[in-house]
């Protein structure tokens, strides 16, 4: 069996509203999609994680540099591609778009083993510690709005009546705005709903451990990224000078980037993204990692429903840390806000909303080999675009 091409997909449409957060402001939806084909018929599908203009720059990475790299390749050989395409890439990029264009073919590649060995991507890791996976509600984008205090109580409120327990909001507007911001979700959600917040690394560390403080006086579990990922003794510093979780890791990459985060502890809760960091092959290294020194694992979610999928069979093989008869459960970040290649892209939805709200808060596994999804190349070539 052999790889006979990598194909990138990039999927783009205009959005009815502006949504942003604290870096920008942004007006299209995109999403970057790999399919890997070979000579036995079998196709995979990964993500790669950066939308805009970062996906076109992925898809030339993905097509002109990784795809030479492996044709003719067996696709089962997941550690050696692996290491030939990172060892060629070592002197040209460490992080960043080259192990986020490798994130995507490595997906595809699991995807492809689980479709070869008819089991699911979560078997292949070793089996599925829960059948059914919590959720939480990620909304509340910054828009450039007066009344956006009133739209965030709004959508808060909306999350919880669809079932969810937990949500997280966007911050990162300056101390002040923030605590506006966040109270009027608490006052809208009430006391017992589970909020997270997620600054975006807009401040320092002299300037989050204050506004740190306010937001545990209302209740939040976590404050995510609060300061830039580079920064990693200001993520210490938080972690000693408060109380609620430190949260943080999307934008780190590769076992090596992992390995001083949490080795130094610099995070209460790791959040790998897995389109990012260098796939599934990559991802359950930094995991280990995370296991050996006790740091709880919360995978960090984003882009279409390829993503999403690939995070329920992670979530599922994700062991209980540490073991107990009633251990806390991962949770499975879902974007609520309006995205067509989330809800529309495969053949047969997961309908992640729709289960949340039947089951009080949780999500069933994906069933069939690989990844468990079909995306549906009709909606693909309508919504394909070029640089």
């Amino acid at each position: 069996m052999k790889i006979t091409e990598i194909i990138s997909h990039v999927l783009q449409y205009d959005l009815e509203e502006e949504l942003g957060y604290s870096q920008q402001y942004y007006l299209k939806r995109t999403a970057h999609l790999v399919e890997v084909r070979t000579d036995v018929g079998v196709t995979g599908w990964g993500e790669c994680f950066g939308g805009g203009n970062v996906a076109f720059a992925n898809k030339t990475i993905v097509e002109k540099v990784i795809q030479p790299m492996v044709l003719g390749m067996n696709p089962l050989d997941r550690e050696v591609i692996w290491h030939k395409v990172y060892n060629l890439l070592r002197d040209h990029g460490q992080k960043g778009m080259p192990i986020q264009s490798l994130s995507g073919v490595d997906i595809a590649l699991w995807d492809i083993a689980g479709k070869i060995h008819d089991l699911p991507v979560y078997q292949l890791l070793g089996g599925a510690f829960r059948e059914r996976i919590p959720a939480y509600g990620y909304g509340m984008m910054l828009q450039r709005v007066p009344d956006l205090e009133e739209r965030f109580a709004r959508e808060s409120a909306a999350i919880r009546e669809q079932g969810f327990k937990a949500m997280k909001m966007k911050i990162g507007l300056g101390p002040t705005q923030d605590i506006r911001l966040v109270e009027s979700v608490r006052n809208a959600i009430g006391p017992d709903i589970g909020l997270m917040v997620d600054a975006n690394h807009a401040y320092t560390a002299r300037e989050a451990i204050p506004l740190g403080r306010e937001l545990e006086r209302l209740g939040v579990a976590w404050f995510e990224e609060p300061v830039a990922s580079e920064d990693h003794q200001g993520y210490r510093d938080l972690c000693e000078a408060l109380d609620m979780n430190i949260a943080g890791g999307e934008g780190e990459f590769t076992r090596w980037g992992f390995r001083d985060l949490i080795k130094g502890r610099c995070v209460d809760v790791l959040q790998p993204e897995v389109c990012a960091l260098g796939g599934i092959t990559e991802y359950q290294k930094v995991l280990a990692m995370a296991n050996a020194h006790f740091v709880p694992v919360v995978n960090h979610v984003w882009g279409s429903a390829v993503a999403v999928g690939t995070n329920l069979h992670l979530l599922a093989a994700l062991p209980d840390l540490p073991g107990a008869a009633h251990p806390v459960q991962p949770m499975l970040e879902y974007d609520t806000t309006p995205n067509r290649f989330r809800e529309e892209l495969l053949v047969n939805p997961l309908r992640i909303q729709e289960q949340v709200k039947a089951s009080g808060g949780t999500v069933a596994l994906p069933q069939g080999p690989g990844l468990g999804i079909e995306p549906d190349l009709d909606f693909i070539r309508h919504f394909s675009v070029d640089a």
